[in-house]
């Protein structure tokens, strides 16, 4: 099935992909300089989106709700600011990306907050 659970693994997936390629690229040259924007890519852009992923699975009344479609598009705009802001912060650049990202990532943490004590955990019994 390929609800909204399956939209963020499907986004970890990709993210943790990208992840292990920068990462091979790191160790091979050597210059680990941006491993704060790579470990923030496989925690938030992996780890996180799976934990929500499975959430959702688990939670088909969450999953079915419209703000869970809001969530998504919050976490994944989070990812998609924040990491190449914090490459571009750690290399000398601006840190507006790095907290922009940052803000939508905390905005996507509250709608999965709100969620979980308006939702509970897993199917009702």
């Amino acid at each position: 099935m390929r609800g909204i659970g399956f939209y963020f693994f499907v986004f970890g997936a990709l993210c943790v992909t990208a992840g292990m390629g920068w990462g091979i690229e790191m160790a091979i040259s050597g210059d680990h300089r941006l491993a704060g924007a790579h470990a923030h890519l496989n925690l938030v852009g992996w780890v996180t989106m799976g934990l929500f992923g499975i959430y959702y699975t688990l939670t088909p009344r969450a999953a079915a709700s419209g703000l869970a479609k809001i969530h998504l598009a919050l976490a994944v705009a989070g990812v998609v600011v924040m990491v190449p802001g914090i490459a571009i912060a750690i290399q000398g650049g601006t840190e507006a990306l790095a907290a922009a990202g940052s803000m939508l990532t905390a905005a996507s943490m509250l709608v999965f907050l709100y969620t979980l004590f308006r939702n509970g955990l897993g199917q009702p019994a």
